[in-house]
């Protein structure tokens, strides 16, 4: 590795230890190791980070954000606990699962962790509390299921993976759907277990019972946002780009002219939420996609693929190796940017042992779910301490069990290629 490559790998570390934002931290790494280098000029810098969000597919992304955000403000969300609390009606601790639930087919509209912790949770929260669950165990289920956020089609870390491994989105998002029925049980499992033991909301089951066929009347416009995405993609009428367009101009028509809750105010505050949001996204994308080719030009890649080649003998150590390295990473940074960090280097090592690009990608994205519940970043932990106020040390020890939970769910799919490839065929 030339002098340049040590400074550029040194900068980022010292830049994330001073707690520089990781956009900025990638782009100044990188402009640390082209001021060393003697042949990339400078010219590079703006030209590559233009080019990173000058992508057709990216597009996906605002517009998944956005059809998230107008569900939520017209309406959506509260419709969709309603009907999932009738569903579970009569189990104990069933306000516990319909959380779970509840945040999986929110993620089915947003494909954003933190836009479905903030969603359901809002709903959620005060609603539990009232019924006699503690506080921090409530706040740290409003966040783990706002994982699943990423884990249900449409994901956006998907969408990111897709394009950097060049594979197609639309069965990336088919082929997610195991990963996230079997961390969606695990995670329903470990609440139910929790709750039992603890004693919480006692009363539950003599509750009264909602209808459940109206409130799935009332639930069935958002229901049927991820079959007209899912669908349209499989049947050719729209690409997956296409698909977060036709979800977004949906999404308006529902909470405008069918739940009617969708004015000018909430609109604007949908807008204004998109906006930050996908700001943010594609700094970082900008800013990795330089630092990841700049690695490539200086062989960085080729090296820690020869170091990895040479430490493991085969696919499962190789797995086994990536997971363990998500999960510490997924301690520290945020899901998006790992992905465009890592990729790079660990891509054509699992293609080199035979590993699906497809399959490689799901365990990715399946891992480093678990990154948003992990203390000390966990972004949805943040999240869900700033809703409920909660503090966050408090939802920290409340964590293990749900963090054990997604480690299985991890090797389930990593080692059970039918939950992720197997189950796109089984579909398709």
């Amino acid at each position: 590795m030339t002098l340049a490559g040590i400074i550029l790998v040194i900068s980022l570390l010292v830049l994330l230890f001073l707690g520089v934002p990781i956009a900025f931290t990638m782009a100044l790494a990188s402009i640390c190791g082209i001021l060393l280098s003697e042949r990339i000029p400078m010219l590079v810098v703006d030209q590559r980070m233009f080019t990173a969000v000058d992508s057709f597919p990216l597009m996906a992304i605002p517009f998944f954000v956005m059809a998230g955000e107008l569900m939520l403000q017209g309406g959506l969300s509260k419709r969709l606990v309603s009907f999932a609390e009738a569903a579970l009606h009569g189990i104990r601790g069933n306000l516990a699962l319909v959380s779970i639930v509840t945040c999986a087919f929110f993620g089915a509209i947003s494909g954003s962790a933190l836009a479905t912790t903030a969603a359901i949770g809002g709903v959620m929260f005060p609603e539990m509390v009232k019924r006699n669950y503690k506080p921090d165990f409530t706040a740290t289920l409003q966040a783990t299921g706002g994982t699943l956020g990423i884990l249900i089609p449409p994901s956006i870390p998907l969408v990111i993976y897709g394009v950097l491994a060049n594979t197609s989105i639309g069965d990336l998002f088919l082929a997610v759907i195991g990963g996230g029925l079997v961390a969606t049980f695990l995670y329903c499992l470990t609440a139910y277990v929790i709750v039992r033991r603890e004693g919480m909301a006692p009363k539950e089951e003599g509750a009264e019972k909602l209808p459940i066929w109206k409130s799935f009347r009332a639930a069935f416009w958002g229901l049927l946002s991820p079959v007209i995405i899912l669908g349209g993609i499989y049947r050719g009428i729209f690409t997956p780009t296409e698909s977060a367009i036709a979800a977004t101009l949906y999404s308006l028509f529902i909470g405008i002219f069918i739940y009617r809750e969708l004015n000018w105010k909430n609109f604007l505050t949908a807008m204004k939420r998109s906006v930050l949001t996908t700001g943010g996204i594609m700094l970082i994308i900008a800013g990795a996609t330089l630092f990841g080719w700049l690695m490539t030009v200086m062989n960085i890649p080729m090296i820690v693929s020869s170091l990895v080649i040479e430490l493991v003998d085969g696919p499962i150590l190789f797995l086994l190796l990536v997971n363990v390295l998500y999960l510490i990473a997924g301690m520290f940074m945020e899901t998006s940017t790992i992905i465009l960090l890592t990729t790079p280097l660990m891509l054509p090592v699992a293609l080199k042992l035979g590993i699906s690009p497809l399959h490689f990608g799901i365990v990715t994205v399946v891992n480093l779910s678990i990154g948003l519940i992990t203390p000390p970043f966990g972004a949805s932990l943040f999240v869900s301490s700033s809703m409920s106020g909660v503090p966050i040390d408090k939802i920290y020890r409340r964590t293990i069990p749900f963090i054990i939970a997604g480690i299985v769910t991890v090797f389930l799919v990593t080692y059970i290629p039918a939950l992720s490839v197997g189950f796109l065929n089984l579909i398709k």
